[in-house]
């Protein structure tokens, strides 16, 4: 089988869906950053109060890129699906991978009746933003990114 599958995460994958968020994260030079287990991550997207979605593509039964994406709410365009993560691990760029994903993604949001999608990108990675470009969006340079952590840690 030499064929890319794209399909919806199951809770076998976060394992392999939490090594590829790392590889995300060691690109964008945060390794350090993460700080979620892979117990909390699974709980977090498949137990009983899931608050992740996500879809995967496997390659000769391999996950090689994931699509993780949540549901956000907009006082003025409604409901938006925001899409945390694309992700193709490095080996397996250039393939189409990505957009295979982004298009799933994009077709979820359309088919459940989502008004849009809504993501961030990081101003250095000229790769990924000549990619979204193909797809016409509004970068938006106006507003801020803010985010105040908890320390729930006891």
């Amino acid at each position: 089988m030499n064929e890319v599958i794209i399909r919806k995460a199951v809770r076998e994958d976060c394992a392999a869906m939490l090594d590829l968020i790392k590889e995300l994260a060691e690109f964008e030079k945060a390794l350090h950053e993460v700080t979620l287990d892979l117990a909390q991550f699974t709980e977090d997207g498949f137990g009983t109060s899931s608050v992740w979605d996500a879809f995967v593509a496997e390659f000769n039964g391999e996950i090689v890129g994931i699509s993780l994406y949540y549901n956000r709410y907009s006082t003025w365009k409604g409901k938006r699906l925001y899409l945390e993560d694309l992700v193709v691990t490095e080996r397996m760029r250039g393939k189409n991978i990505g957009k295979l994903l982004f298009d799933a993604t994009l077709e979820y949001g359309k088919s459940n009746q989502y008004t849009g999608m809504v993501f961030q990108v990081l101003n250095w990675n000229e790769p990924a933003i000549t990619f979204y470009k193909k797809y016409d969006p509004k970068f938006d340079d106006e507003w801020l990114n803010v985010s105040i952590e908890f320390d729930n840690r006891i």
